[in-house]
């Protein structure tokens, strides 16, 4: 394993940029290097200075985690520039980092391979998976790091959520189970530490795991300070993490942590990922199953998030409006999920239709909400006896190929919080002035399970509704 060449040229690397992102990127290396001028755009006398170790550490400060400062600078290194720049004295010259810029935000999992290989181990040849593990702990970790330094974490909270540390290294695992090894087999995780991987099995990686460069993207925008403020670059990078709106004060503490929300959200449709809107939590809006069916119901797509007795945090993804009816409903958008003790999305198997069900008050048909599998035998069950529900996926859920997501089969419920994702349906976000049954979802609920309409609905007036879930 050798250096990156740059055998592209300079140029054409410093062309993938527009003419304002250019003299951001290069008003950045002024800073780093100590140079005097800026060679806007062009090639020009190579600087006499580069970027020291030193140099990186004190620009960045205490933005990165200084693990994750050297892996960068490995990275800058590992590019080998058309020609040795006099003075250098092995330092990263201005076409090191340019390429090195070029190659994680516009390059393709091939360019990216050989910085990534740099950033995991300084050492020439292969890595071991134990190796790339460690790397990908310190990237999702530096990731949560800034954006938390930087003030970017979009409304959510830290006292309103777990802690990141269990959840930095659950996604750091799950992203390595998508790791092949040198020989092109995927391991098994606790094999996965012992195999050894070449360049080809790191591009095969991050070309499959987007989440890899999603994160590399954001930390060196936010540790660097570089295109962070420029039209759409800083959306495009920060879309990983979803704007948070609906939790006030300190009585909700969410079972989710950076981590997970950044994981759960990039397996959303595009459309959804900008915004997470809390609609229900029981230990706020009371352990009550018309309760829950009242906040959830006509809200759109829904994250629903449960925790057991037994500290297993799983839940699903609806992708429609839940609706009270005898009937299976969703489509094949719909998906579950485990959160702890490990994270994984479990998606549609074809095998049948069965994505989401919410009935209540019928003798005939099972009455709770549920998510896959058959009647009775629900990949994930709540039942309308509030506090009981199960879990029977032996060996898999048929609907989606899912294992048993809580501790026991029939799990006890410790709590269940709802997140509207995306814009809500024009239906949920009302008009006029509020109904009793707007601020009293039990009885909107006990409607909803009578077949009763609200007939007040067509009686309101045009005035906007500011409602806050």
């Amino acid at each position: 394993m050798g250096n990156v060449e740059s055998s592209s040229g300079y140029q054409k690397h410093l062309s993938r940029f527009l003419p304002d992102e250019q003299a951001d990127i290069n008003g950045v290396f002024v800073a780093l290097s100590g140079a005097g001028e800026i060679v806007g755009g062009k090639v020009g006398k190579a600087f006499k200075t580069g970027v020291t170790l030193a140099a990186l550490k004190a620009y960045v400060k205490e933005a990165l985690p200084e693990s994750m400062v050297v892996r960068l600078y490995n990275g800058m290194k590992s590019i080998q520039p058309t020609e040795k720049s006099p003075g250098s004295n092995g330092q990263v010259v201005k076409e090191q980092f340019v390429v090195f810029m070029s190659a994680l935000f516009k390059g393709n999992a091939e360019e990216k391979r050989g910085i990534v290989m740099k950033m995991i181990s300084s050492r020439e040849g292969t890595v071991k998976g134990s190796q790339i593990l460690e790397f990908a702990e310190d990237l999702v970790g530096s990731a949560v790091h800034v954006l938390s330094y930087r003030k970017k974490l979009k409304g959510w909270n830290l006292k309103n959520m777990q802690n990141s540390t269990a959840g930095i290294k659950a996604l750091a695992s799950q992203l390595i189970s998508e790791l092949k090894s040198a020989d092109g087999k995927r391991r098994e995780r606790d094999q996965a530490l012992d195999a050894v991987c070449d360049e080809s099995s790191i591009e095969d990686w991050v070309f499959r795991v987007p989440q890899v460069s999603a994160f590399l993207t954001v930390i060196v925008q936010q540790g660097l300070l570089v295109l962070h403020s420029l039209p759409d670059q800083d959306q495009d990078a920060l879309r990983l993490l979803p704007e948070c709106q609906g939790v006030k004060g300190s009585r909700f503490v969410s079972f989710l942590d950076i981590p997970s929300v950044t994981y759960i959200n990039s397996h959303l449709p595009s459309e959804l990922q900008h915004k997470w809107r809390l609609i229900f939590a029981s230990r706020v809006h009371g352990e009550s199953f018309t309760q829950l069916c009242g906040h959830i119901v006509n809200k759109g797509p829904c994250v629903l998030v449960l925790k057991d007795a037994d500290g297993y945090v799983f839940g699903g993804f609806s992708s429609c409006s839940w609706a009270v009816k005898p009937q299976f409903q969703g489509d094949n958008g719909c998906f579950l999920f485990s959160v702890s003790p490990s994270l994984a999305v479990f998606t549609h198997t074809g095998y049948n239709d069965h994505y989401m069900y919410l009935n209540h008050g019928q003798h005939t048909m099972p009455n709770g909400l549920g998510m896959g599998g058959q009647h009775e035998y629900f990949g994930l069950w709540v039942d309308s006896n509030y506090g009981k529900g199960h879990s029977k996926a032996k060996p898999r859920c048929t609907t989606y190929n899912s294992p048993q997501l809580s501790a026991q089969e029939n799990f006890t419920l410790d709590a269940i919080e709802v997140w509207a994702v995306g814009e809500p349906p024009e239906s949920a976000t009302g008009k006029g002035p509020k109904s009793i049954l707007d601020v009293d979802p039990e009885a909107q609920a006990l409607l909803e399970m009578v077949g009763k309409s609200r007939q007040s609905d067509g009686l309101r007036d045009p005035a906007d509704d500011r409602d806050g879930n």
